[in-house]
């Protein structure tokens, strides 16, 4: 099958496409190139441009008819830029999923698979979420997800009377470290955010320290909690949605819940610690790290991790790796990043 995957050049999407790859399937990449590489696209099927201008999807289709689903993982992800331009956030992230929704719907193209995020989460007390916990999205970047959700939801219900109407899954993914395994692409941004980006700064010398935002929350050691999954189980997550696609609805309607819209949270179901993050990279790092510990940043949270019996029911995936091969690869991705990055270099093997 043919899938038309927006931001298909970022750290996910370009891993999806791999593992599309590797299951017979053919990623369509649409990509602004404003953050992904263009390297992560070689050797596929690649449109340049954004997600919503309705007609360059409608030429996508037009060349490729036969396009079975959309993955749509295109958007700002930054959550301490999102505090501080919440606009933007909420203009690219909302306002042109709905332009893109709006041309899928024109085109009949009703499979869509949306990238949500847990960060629309509120944090209970168990720490554990399932799909009906309750919603609290504390910065622009997560109620920028929870927002297009909700529109979702509403397109894919005005439609459901419609033959081509919309129908779509939100995967709901928590906190995503690693790189492909064979990699062929991993995290690229010279100054990440994410937690594990900024262990391998400090390790690698480009940050003097990690620090541990956050040690007062309600966790087993004060640090925040989160649900750390390895991205080429994520990655794996978005090729069941596809190839499980019509049964996922026919498998919720047959336990009560018929909808032309499904959220399922795709994580370990495993909570880890920063501080016990820290502790499982210091084991495998050939560079020690030095930690200090700092406040929390605006829009963090105390975390969750994830109820997935839905993801098992609907989509027959699990996860199948752990927090120690997740780093074991990012460690790897690191010794090969700048060459993979390098577009005068030729494909790696």
């Amino acid at each position: 099958m043919k899938v038309l995957v927006t931001g298909g050049a970022g750290y996910i999407g370009s891993t999806t496409c791999s593992a599309l790859e590797e299951a017979g399937h053919v990623p369509v990449v649409l990509d602004s190139l404003v953050s992904g590489p263009e390297v992560f696209t070689r050797g596929r099927i690649f449109y340049r441009g954004d997600m919503a201008d309705g007609a360059l999807v409608r030429r996508i289709f037009a060349e490729h008819p036969d396009i079975g689903a959309t993955i749509h993982f295109a958007a700002r992800i930054v959550v301490s830029e999102s505090v501080q331009e919440p606009a933007l956030y909420y203009r690219q992230n909302v306002v042109g999923s709905l332009e893109l929704f709006e041309t899928l719907l024109e085109l009949g193209a009703g499979r869509v698979i949306f990238s949500s995020s847990a960060a629309i989460y509120d944090s209970p007390e168990d720490f554990v979420v399932s799909e009906d916990s309750p919603l609290r999205p504390l910065s622009p970047y997560a109620r920028s997800k929870w927002m297009t959700e909700l529109m979702l939801e509403d397109l894919c219900r005005a439609s459901e009377d419609r033959s081509n109407g919309l129908r779509a899954i939100a995967l709901r993914y928590f906190n995503p470290i690693g790189s492909d395994p064979k990699l062929r692409s991993g995290p690229y941004v010279p100054d990440p955010s994410h937690v594990l980006g900024r262990l391998m700064s400090a390790a690698r010398g480009r940050a003097p320290e990690f620090q541990i935002t956050g040690t007062d929350y309600p966790s087993r050691d004060g640090s925040g909690l989160r649900d750390y999954i390895h991205v080429w189980d994520l990655a794996l997550a978005h090729v069941a949605a596809v190839e499980q696609f019509d049964e996922a609805f026919a498998r919720a309607a047959a336990t009560g819940e018929p909808s032309p819209f499904l959220a399922i949270n795709v994580g370990t179901g495993r909570g880890v610690t920063v501080r016990e993050l820290v502790d499982a990279f210091q084991a495998l790092s050939p560079t020690p790290v030095q930690v200090r510990e700092a406040g929390r940043r605006p829009g963090d949270s105390a975390g969750a991790c994830a109820e997935i019996t839905r993801a098992r029911q609907y989509l027959g995936w699990s996860p199948r790796l752990g927090v120690s091969e997740a780093i074991a690869t990012a460690l790897a991705w690191e010794e090969v990043r700048a060459q993979r990055l390098d577009s005068t270099a030729p494909p790696s093997a």
